[in-house]
């Protein structure tokens, strides 16, 4: 009784000292070493199972997990799984997955992929204009100015959003895949993320120095044409030259072979899809940190110079629901994205709140909601997927979600994962819908004038 007493007694004092330094000393270290001894003997089995194993295989609810089935009572008529492979790509397989069973069906293929290394090279050449023009508009500031200094910390990347997707296909039309295949570093890209990165730093101190100097017009923008000329060649070595116009007939599932033809990636967009706009899309998002009902905007989130920043309706989690129920059960998929790594249980397919308790192997509690989470970039946006599937219960109200997800079918469900409802809560951040499935009322809050954010908004960190 009196050891721990004392203990006790020089813990508090501890405290006292720590509350005034603020340092980890020596009488510190000790009091916290002496406040541990005494757990220490419960802690000796959890430490070895830590020390030997991935905590996820000790965390793993066997309450919970393997039970859930993949089921649905709504599911969108997908077409398989694709493969983005080793980069950051999620965004623009999804999109174009949207749009992949719409084409497999009406030309009756047995499959069919576009071309995202096309859509790479592109996005790539765009995100790398954009950023020397960011450089060039904040010539003036400092290095350490908050906007220039975003700039230069991450001059680009291969992630992106529904708007970045948008912009390309609008601009740069489509072409198969047979057209402009993969190469090894479009399936890999942080090589070429990271010598691009490397360029345009050097390319944006020049620039800056060049406008310093008092140089514009003419010979200003000869010496950004050199630059981004050399962006493009770089990507050309890397990923092969987009075509500007190529020939292709479909064969169908029949082996019928349609009469050959020429088009321009513009033209081949136009014509298999002539009725498809991406105005008629919308972009809502659940934050917690924001008021709902407003409209915001990302400045500088897009990789077009003259194309749209990321521009969304902030909803409440359940009125987003409705919309995305109403466009799966019209047999449209929808763009979604999420934090897929919490609490994914991979080898199941299944995202749910209570696969992993690390509460109870631990034995500490956590716990911040979803806005905490997003304030402290705890949690944020990082994954794009096909909404297609939703299981509802006998009041027709939703219980569980599934994505298409575009890892491989090696990974989840054959490439799926199923979701459930309080999951979707938690951890899905945007949905886009259709216009036709979204009631007036809703649509006409998109008439505000959006709020505009700055690029380093914890929310859009890991953007995606």
């Amino acid at each position: 009784m009196k050891k721990t007493l004392s203990i006790l007694t020089l813990f508090f004092l501890a405290q006292v000292v720590f509350a005034q330094s603020g340092n980890l000393d020596n009488n510190t270290l000790n009091i916290i070493r002496s406040n541990y001894s005494q757990k220490a003997e419960n802690d000796i089995a959890i430490r070895n199972a830590l020390t030997n194993n991935d905590i996820r295989n000790l965390a793993l609810n066997r309450d919970v997990v393997g039970k859930e089935t993949h089921d649905f009572k709504y599911k969108v008529k997908v077409k398989g799984i694709t493969d983005q492979k080793s980069s950051g790509r999620c965004w623009m397989f999804t999109g174009l997955n949207i749009l992949r069973p719409q084409l497999i069906d009406e030309k009756k293929l047995s499959n069919f992929e576009f071309s995202t290394n096309y859509l790479y090279f592109y996005d790539m050449l765009e995100k790398s204009n954009l950023f020397l023009e960011g450089v060039l508009k904040y010539h003036d500031k400092e290095m350490d100015d908050r906007t220039v200094d975003w700039f230069f910390k991450d001059p680009i990347t291969d992630g992106g959003v529904w708007n970045s997707f948008a912009n390309l296909v609008n601009k740069y039309g489509l072409v198969p895949k047979t057209v402009m295949p993969e190469t090894f570093h479009s399936e890999n890209t942080r090589w070429l993320n990271n010598i691009l990165s490397s360029k345009l730093r050097e390319f944006g101190l020049e620039l800056r120095e060049i406008r310093r100097q008092g140089i514009t017009g003419k010979k200003l923008q000869s010496a950004k044409m050199e630059m981004i000329s050399e962006i493009y060649r770089i990507l050309v070595l890397f990923l092969g030259e987009p075509p500007t116009e190529f020939t292709y007939r479909f064969v169908d599932k029949d082996n019928n072979i349609s009469e050959a033809k020429t088009y321009t990636p513009q033209e081949f967009f136009k014509e298999i899809f002539p009725n498809y706009n991406t105005e008629d899309y919308y972009m809502f998002m659940n934050d917690p940190t924001r008021e709902y009902y407003k409209v915001y905007e990302i400045d500088f989130d897009r990789n077009v110079l003259e194309g749209k920043n990321w521009i969304y309706l902030n909803l409440p989690s359940d009125e987003i629901k409705t919309f995305a129920l109403n466009s799966i059960k019209n047999n449209e998929a929808l763009y979604a994205s999420c934090d897929v790594g919490k609490q994914l249980y991979s080898a199941g397919g299944t995202l749910d709140v209570k696969n992993y308790n690390f509460e109870a192997l631990l034995g500490t509690k956590f716990k911040m909601d979803k806005a905490a989470r997003i304030k402290t970039y705890d949690s944020g946006s990082a994954h794009a997927m096909l909404l297609m599937a939703c299981d509802t219960d006998k009041d027709d109200k939703p219980t569980k979600w599934q994505f298409e997800n575009s890892w491989g079918s090696s990974h989840g469900h054959n490439g799926y994962l199923t979701f459930t409802d309080e999951w979707f809560d938690e951890y899905m951040f945007r949905v886009v819908v259709n216009k036709k499935f979204i009631d007036d009322k809703t649509l006409k809050l998109f008439d505000q004038k959006p709020i505009l954010l700055p690029p380093w908004d914890p929310m859009f960190s890991n953007d995606n």
